[in-house]
């Protein structure tokens, strides 16, 4: 009873400090901040790459504008003078991206089927073009140039209205080729042109008018001091209108900020340490293990299997760590149906397992001390906290057996989605064989990643949450 109490008090300062307490423009303050619970517990997210370069859909297409004008890498520059005339510019990519088929209600219907429970959308890449009318990017936004349409401002509606995922934005600090930015690089960033005229009013612009939970920041190819990032997020956490259940990650500078300071760390693309971290962490990985936005020459062997993407969703999580998936939409407007399918295939894995995943805690094992391809994660009950364990790979034989679980007279193993219980043996002073009946193919629950449920271990105390 003590600690249910000491618990409800410590969630009530929580909450009372996000929304009374006064944050400082420095890091020792901002990172004061508490976590907001919803993301912890949300574990899965969606993320999209879109924008003018989904239009050549070529390479890692988000960058092809660098590699092609800036560093001059030869197989970008000989897709382009081939396929392309004399004098063609990048802006010229932009009347060929009409977003013409986007159905945002369709890709909300998507979206709530893949059992994510947040999505981010990028608003700006490191092109600088923006997917709503922001008025410091002019004749570079989506209402003025290719679709005409505020395609965040329709995603945000969507979203809202048709599913009951968080809302999250990504923007890039940083465009490539903005000639303040160019200008306060060739300075060694000891002038400051860029961040007052062009990425502070975006994100304020974001902020006020789409009222983000996510606000995903990258491009911050420059100290955090020249961005002012702390200065912007002592605004966000104190007086914008998501103060109270805004969540940030850690890209604000690339002075040393990453992985050390901001709401959860993201430490780099495709992060996925493969052992508890001490700080809440973010999986942001692709489908497509090439780029990040839609290619036209991806392979059915270039995308992640169901049971790659169902190890990393279990091992991200029994880490401590969210995942978020990403997928390209296309330059007309569409989540390609090798995208949805695996989406939806998410989705269907999780609506039976997704006791295992959803507001779970870190065990006190992440991976079994005797089988491979067991992850652990934990989560309190009414009978005590139940362990479970995702097993990536099913027995050969008629026996499980687990090194890390300590079973007791009063134990029981269950398996999410099948209606029988399981016999077990304890091991000595440490682990447990479960004994696996002959269960036709049509009672098994999924096709990937099957989760045992064990209640009453004597070893079943979570690790400490975020």
């Amino acid at each position: 009873m003590r600690t249910s109490r000491a618990l409800l008090c410590f969630t009530v300062l929580v909450s009372a400090c996000i929304s009374e307490c006064k944050y400082q423009p420095n890091w020792s303050s901002i990172d004061s901040r508490p976590l907001p619970a919803w993301y912890d517990e949300a574990k899965v997210g969606v993320f999209m790459h879109w924008g003018v370069f989904s239009v050549p859909s070529f390479g890692e297409t988000a960058w092809l504008w660098a590699f092609w004008q800036r560093d001059h890498v030869k197989p970008y520059v000989d897709y382009m003078t081939k396929n392309y005339r004399p004098g063609f510019t990048y802006a010229d990519f932009a009347p060929e991206f009409k977003a013409e088929f986007f159905n945002p209600d369709e890709w909300a219907e998507i979206l709530e089927a893949s059992g994510a429970k947040y999505f981010v959308i990028t608003t700006k890449h490191h092109e600088g073009f923006t997917l709503w009318p922001s008025k410091v990017s002019f004749n570079w936004n989506a209402m003025q140039v290719g679709p005409k349409r505020d395609l965040i401002g329709e995603l945000a509606t969507a979203i809202r209205n048709k599913t009951s995922l968080h809302f999250g934005l990504y923007h890039s600090l940083f465009a490539w080729f903005d000639p303040l930015y160019v200008t306060d690089k060739s300075n060694n960033f000891k002038t400051q042109l860029y961040p007052p005229a062009k990425a502070w009013p975006e994100l304020y612009e974001l902020v006020n008018n789409y009222k983000p939970e996510i606000l995903w920041s990258d491009g911050d190819a420059g100290p955090d001091w020249y961005w002012n990032s702390t200065q912007f997020l002592a605004w966000l956490y104190n007086e914008s209108p998501v103060k109270d259940y805004v969540v940030t990650n850690d890209r604000w500078g690339n002075n040393g900020i990453m992985c050390h300071h901001g709401g959860y760390y993201t430490c780099a693309d495709r992060y996925n340490p493969g052992k508890l971290q001490n700080h809440k962490w973010e999986n942001a990985m692709t489908l497509d293990r090439v780029a990040w936005a839609y290619r036209r020459t991806v392979k059915l062997s270039d995308l992640l299997s169901m049971e790659e993407l169902i190890y990393e969703i279990a091992s991200t999580v029994s880490c401590g760590g969210n995942i978020l998936v990403n997928v390209g939409p296309t330059a007309w407007g569409t989540i390609v149906p090798i995208f949805e399918q695996k989406l939806r295939q998410m989705g269907e894995w999780l609506k039976v397992n997704g006791e295992a995943i959803y507001s779970t805690k870190p065990w006190s094992h992440q991976n079994d001390t005797v089988t491979k391809h067991v992850w652990y994660t934990s989560k309190k009950t009414g009978n005590g906290t139940a362990v479970y364990a995702i097993v990536l790979k099913w027995p050969t034989t008629n026996t499980l057996t687990l090194g890390a679980p300590i079973p007791t007279s009063g134990t029981v193993v269950t398996m999410l989605g099948y209606a029988g219980s399981f016999g077990f043996k304890g091991i000595g002073q440490q682990g447990i064989t479960i004994r696996i009946p002959v269960i036709p193919f049509y009672e098994m629950p999924c096709q990937w990643g099957w989760v045992f449920k064990l209640e009453g271990l004597k070893n079943a105390a979570s690790k400490v949450g975020f």
